[in-house]
C-alpha cells in the first residue's frame, strides 16, 4: 500500500519549487490552467453558483459529518477542505493564487461508498491510532481527517502515514478535490476563457488515464454540455466527444 504523501503528485498540487527527486510512483505534475482572479482573499462569488447546502440535511445521513484538510503555502492550491455527511453531500473549500473558492460538493454513489468503508474500517472515532508515520515530510503538505458524530469527535493529523487504510482514505479525497477542482476550472473557461478549454481536456484525459479522478462516470452530463457548446474552440468540442467514449468503456 502506497504511503498517503504519495498522493501529492497530482497537477494541482504542483510546487513553485523543483519537484523532490526519487518520489516513486509519482506522476510529474502539470501547471495549473490560469484563473482570473484578484489578489486579496475572497469567497468565489460566480453568477451560476448556488448556495452551499447545510451538511447532514439529507433524511439518508446518519448525523455523521466527515472532513478531510490539507495545507501546503507553497503549492499551486495551498489547501483544500472537503467536509461532508453520509449522505454525500457536502462542500468543497479550496485556495489558489490569494483566493479562497467555495463549491458545493456531491458524492458520487460509488466515491460515497468506498470513503464510508474505509473510514469504517479505520474505526475512527473507537480508534486512538497515530496515522503519522516516523519518517516525516512536512514540505509535501500537511493532512488532516476529522469526524464528528452526535458528541463525539476526533482529529488526526499527519504528514506522511504507512497506514494502508489512512492512505487509502487521503487517496479517496485526493481525487475528489482533484475532479471538483477540474470541473470548476471547466466552468471559468467556459464562462470567461474559451481558449484554456483544449488545455483543460488535455488534463483531463491526463487525470483519466492515470485514473486520477473520483469518478469518470460522474462527468459526462459535464462533457455532454462541452461537445455541444459552440462558444467553445471545435478542438475542445471533439475531445469531449472522444473523452465520452473512453469514459463509457469504463
Amino acid at each position: 500500500m502506497l504511503p498517503a504523501a504519495l498522493m501529492l503528485g497530482a497537477a494541482i498540487f504542483t510546487l513553485a519549487a523543483p519537484q523532490v527527486e526519487g518520489f516513486q510512483g509519482g506522476v510529474k505534475p502539470q501547471p495549473a490552467p490560469p484563473v482570473e482572479s484578484p489578489a486579496a482573499v475572497k469567497r468565489n462569488s460566480r453568477p451560476e453558483s448556488v448556495a452551499v447546502a447545510p451538511l447532514n440535511t439529507d433524511e439518508a445521513s446518519d448525523g455523521a459529518l466527515f472532513a478531510y484538510e490539507f495545507r501546503q503555502p507553497q503549492f499551486v492550491i495551498r489547501e483544500i477542505v472537503i467536509e461532508h455527511d453520509s449522505s454525500g453531500r457536502g462542500k468543497i473549500t479550496f485556495q489558489r493564487q490569494g483566493t479562497s473558492i467555495v463549491e458545493p460538493l456531491e458524492l458520487s454513489a460509488a466515491a460515497r461508498t468506498r470513503i464510508l468503508q474505509l473510514w469504517e474500517a479505520l474505526n475512527f472515532l473507537d480508534s486512538d491510532t497515530n496515522y503519522q508515520s516516523n519518517n516525516q515530510f512536512p514540505h509535501l503538505g500537511t493532512m488532516w481527517l476529522r469526524m464528528e458524530k452526535g458528541d463525539r469527535k476526533r482529529t488526526a493529523e499527519f504528514n506522511w502515514t504507512h497506514n494502508s487504510h489512512a492512505a487509502a482514505l487521503i487517496a479517496e479525497y485526493r481525487h475528489l478535490a482533484d475532479q471538483a477542482i477540474l470541473v470548476f476550472d471547466i466552468s471559468v473557461a467556459r464562462e470567461n476563457q474559451p481558449l484554456n478549454a483544449p488545455k483543460l481536456m488535455e488534463v483531463l484525459e491526463s487525470m483519466l488515464r492515470r485514473s486520477a479522478l473520483s469518478d469518470p462516470k460522474q462527468l459526462v452530463p459535464l462533457l455532454q454540455e462541452i461537445a455541444t457548446d459552440e462558444h467553445l474552440p471545435l478542438i475542445a468540442r471533439n475531445h469531449a466527444k472522444r473523452l465520452l467514449k473512453k469514459i463509457e468503456k469504463l
